[in-house]
Parts: C-alpha cells; structure tokens; sequence
C-alpha cells in the first residue's frame, strides 16, 4: 500500500549540509556542461547535422548543452510514431503506468539536488527557487501517479436491475506537450506526466530556452522503466515543429504553458479540423497573467511588504503568477512603499550558480532583457521610478567574473495609473508597477480591470472584504494574507481565468480528466 501523497518539504542553504550538497551538485553539473543531446522518436535516440545551443542566461558565453534540431518532416514522423504507440501505451494497465511515474519521482528525490543545480546553470533559478521547482517536480509525479489508481477502474454509478452498468476512463490519443521555460522541470515534467499516466503517447517539444532540463527529466523516466517510445523529444523551432504537431491530423490534443499570444495561436490552430482528421482536438492552455496584491487600511503592512517583494521579484519576476500590481489603500501607501523599498533595497542579484546563493538571478535571454527594459522606459513615463534599488546590473556577478549576463536589478514604479500599459501588459521581468485605490471597492475594480485572472492576493484584517473577495475577487489562485506565488499540488490546483488560460487546475484531482474520455459501458443480463 502506498503512503498517503503530501508536499516534498523544503530544505535550508543556510544550514551546512544542504549548502555544502547544492555546491556539490553545481560542481558535478559544471563538468557535464557542453554535452550533446539527440531527440528520441519512436524509442530510438535520432541525431541531426543541424544543432542548437543551450546557454546559461547570466553568461551565455557558457554553453549548457547542444541539442540536435527536429524539422517539420521530423515532427511528422514523432506524431506517426507516438500513433502508433498509443495502441499498445493505451492498454497497459493504468496502475503499472501509475508506479512508473512514482519510481521516477523516488528517482528525482535521490537526484533533487543535481536537478536543482542544471536549473541554476540553464534558467539562473536561486537555490531556493530551484530545489522549489524540483520538489514540485516530484509532487506532481507522487500526486498524478496516484490520481490515476483512482481513476482507473471502474467508476460509481447508479445501479439499475437487470443490467450491470459502468463508466471507465479511457486515454485520448496523441497529445503535443509545449511548456515553458521558467518552470523547466516542475511544469513541463507534470504536462508530460499527466498525459502519459492517462495512456497516451506524447510528442513533447521542450522550451528552447532549457532544453536539456526536459532531457534529464526524460532520462529520468526512461531510468524508471517507462518504455522509450511512449515519450517522443522533439526539440525544434515552434514554427516549424510545433506548427507541424499541433496542426497534424493524429495529433488528439494539446498541452501547452506560456503566453498569451502563444496560446491563443496554437488555441486557433487547434480548432481547424485538418484533412482526415476524426476529432475535435482538446486543447489545454495555460497561458500569462498580470496579477496583484491588494492591501487596504486595515491590513499587517510588514506581512504585506514581505510577500509582495517575495511575489515581485522571486526568480525575477519571471512567473506567470507574480505580483506584477501593487494596489494600496491611499492611507497605507506611502507607509506600505517605503516598507516595500527598504526590503528590495536588501536584494542580492548574481550568477546563481556562485556560492553567493543570490535572491536574484539573470533573466532568461537578450530577447527578455530587451523587452524588460524597454517597459521600464514605458514605466518612467507612466509613473514614479524609485531606485537604484540593488546593484546594477554591470555590477553583478557571474561564475567567469563581471556579469556578461541578462542582469535586470528590480524596479519599483509608483503613481501609476490603473491603465497604464505596465499595470494592463503582462512584462515577466522584475517591474512592480504601484497603484493607489481610493477604497476597497475602487481596489477591487483595479485589481480586476485586466483581460488576466491567474493569481491574486488580499491583506486585509476586515472578515467582510476577504469575504467579499472569495466571491468577486476573480482570479483563479486567490491567496489571503500571504503572497501571491508559490502554489502546491494538491493544496491550490493551479490555473486561472479569461486570457490566463483555460482554467485547467494543474495540480488538482480532476486534472487528470483532460487527458481522459469517458466510457458508459452496459450489459444486460
């Protein structure tokens, strides 16, 4: 009988055992840097001529690895493949799919810090941030593992004389798994997991960004016995590779974490029924967010100043769940945006890969750093700029020296309007745009008045307005005296409204049921 599932517990890198095995794991990680990695299709290792590097966003003159490049024709044939699979995948028993998924997270437990270590090197994740991930990596393995032994037999129904009646769940088919790079093992690992758990086959198509993340996650699963066709790597271009997936008439569904505009092309391109195509394609999206704290004039202003730093700026912003608006009561404003600076102003910015254990890291590439700063050059003229608030970004540090890297410091922008373009446009970077609210019910609209509903918080001493906010509060995540980021399985199932995605609550008990059909089955004695 298995152990009942809860939440991988953290660890503390101020206590010398954890801190001394993360330096271990960096170091074992540092002499595997370079390495190439070929795709997988139809179980058999496929390498090409054409390639493309994996670099690490605070030195990309450092090469993480070296993935060989699918193409459209290759894409095809993981699709054909993954078909093909399916017939045999699909009739395995749900329980043995089950245990494969919770060998691999006893696997990850074994190697938790070693996988936290690529992430350092691949995204810039802190340590914390990291060994978070990796932990929610196993929680969702452990969790979907065992939703799927309830979920495999024969489900209740109303009994009726003379017949025996059941209803099963049954798997889908081929399903195309995208997701993103800043969750790079948690979110792409439950994706994956929960489809394959369900008996479908999976063409998955990592994030270019870290790619060889999602390689050591399949390595993972292959080491627990999961057959090597089941999982097909197809690491590629998303016009040319993803496209091909999505669009192809055997594909039955698709997964897919990232953004907003991402998601509403593949959620298109989904909906077209291709020729020979005998079903309408699911589509499972999970797509970006402007979310926000709101603390009104009764509320713990430390407490708040804590989590909305922690929600701002944790892996620099870079989450689809942090707090991007700050939406204060006029009477504890100015309080709550000193408290707020002061606590930014302590933040530590560098190569997390140093013994340092930096708060904050690079962000993921020169196309996010770009577009990060030119939204402060929107911010400035939208609203108060307070800094410097940490050191520079040419000041920070990097394993080789002087920081070559992506370094973004945070940024604090005040008095901005509810509609300005960083309060309403979704920037993943380290910007926290703040608005004062005349009210409660002023901060409510404000803190609704974007197309997103992902995550949310309240800080409030007032029993009415968290009340209130359970009920009108419309977010999919919403948190009440503490921060707005850092969901666990099982304990808040993630997802959100509106252009955030299509509510589907990763981590939750009918997670599962996206990735399966139900089946009435009679007979009649």
């Amino acid at each position: 009988m298995l152990t009942t599932y809860r939440p991988e517990p953290y660890v503390d890198f101020s206590q010398p055992e954890p801190r001394q095995r993360m330096l271990d794991a960096l170091a074992l990680v540092k002499s595997q840097l370079g390495r190439t990695y070929p795709l997988w299709i139809g179980g058999q290792a496929v390498t090409t001529k054409e390639t493309f590097t994996s670099v690490s966003p605070a030195d990309p003159n450092r090469v993480v690895g070296v993935m060989c490049k699918a193409d459209a024709a290759l894409a095809d044939r993981a699709v054909r493949a993954a078909a093909e699979t399916f017939k045999t995948w699909s009739r395995v028993d749900p329980d043995v799919r089950a245990r494969v998924l919770i060998k691999t997270a006893a696997i990850m437990r074994r190697r938790v810090y070693e996988l936290s270590a690529w992430m350092g090197y691949e995204v810039s994740k802190s340590w914390i941030e990291a060994y978070a991930d990796t932990c929610e990596t196993i929680d969702f393995l452990d969790f979907y593992g065992r939703e799927m032994m309830r979920l495999g037999g024969s489900q209740p129904v109303t009994p009726y004389p003379g017949e025996e009646n059941e209803l099963r769940y049954i798997p889908l088919g081929v399903g195309v798994v995208i997701p993103p790079w800043n969750f790079p093992l948690a979110i792409c690992t439950g994706m994956t997991s929960a489809a394959l758990v369900c008996g479908n086959t999976v063409c998955l198509k990592p994030a270019s960004t870290s790619p060889v993340i999602a390689a050591k996650m399949l390595e993972c699963l292959h080491e627990a016995g999961l057959p090597k066709d089941v999982v097909n790597f197809v690491p590629g271009p998303g016009a040319s590779v993803g496209d091909t997936m999505v669009t192809h008439p055997l594909t039955r569904f698709i997964s897919f974490t990232g953004s907003r505009d991402v998601g509403v092309g593949i959620y298109e391109k989904a909906s077209k029924v291709q020729k020979g195509q005998i079903w309408l394609k699911r589509s499972v999206l999970e797509m970006g967010g402007k979310d926000c704290i709101v603390v009104d004039e009764t509320a713990d202003v430390e407490a708040a100043a804590e989590g909305v730093v922690a929600s701002a700026f944790g892996f620099q912003g870079q989450k689809c769940s942090a707090c991007s608006r700050l939406i204060a009561h006029k009477d504890v404003y100015d309080d709550l945006l000193d408290r707020v600076v002061a606590r930014t102003k302590k933040i530590t910015i560098g190569d997390t890969v140093l013994p340092d254990n930096f708060f904050m890291g690079a962000v993921i590439d020169d196309k996010a750093f770009a577009k990060i700063n030119e939204y402060i050059r929107i911010g400035q003229g939208e609203g108060r700029w307070i800094g410097p608030l940490s050191e520079r970004p040419e000041k920070a540090r990097s394993e080789s020296g002087p920081a070559q890297g992506y370094f973004i410091p945070p940024t604090i922008i005040e008095g901005v309007a509810p509609n300005a373009r960083i309060a309403q446009e979704e920037i993943f970077g380290p910007v926290l745009a703040v608005i004062k609210a005349k009210d409660f019910d002023d901060g409510l609209a404000i803190a609704n008045g974007t197309e997103y509903g992902l995550t949310g918080a309240l800080y409030s001493r007032d029993r009415f307005r968290l009340e209130r906010a359970r009920h009108e509060f419309h977010v999919g995540n919403l948190y009440l005296n503490r921060k707005c980021t850092g969901a666990l399985v099982d304990v808040q199932p993630f997802g959100g409204f509106n252009m955030s995605g299509t509510d589907s609550k990763a981590g939750g008990r009918d997670y599962l049921l996206l990735f399966l059909q139900g089946k009435s089955i009679t007979e009649r004695w």
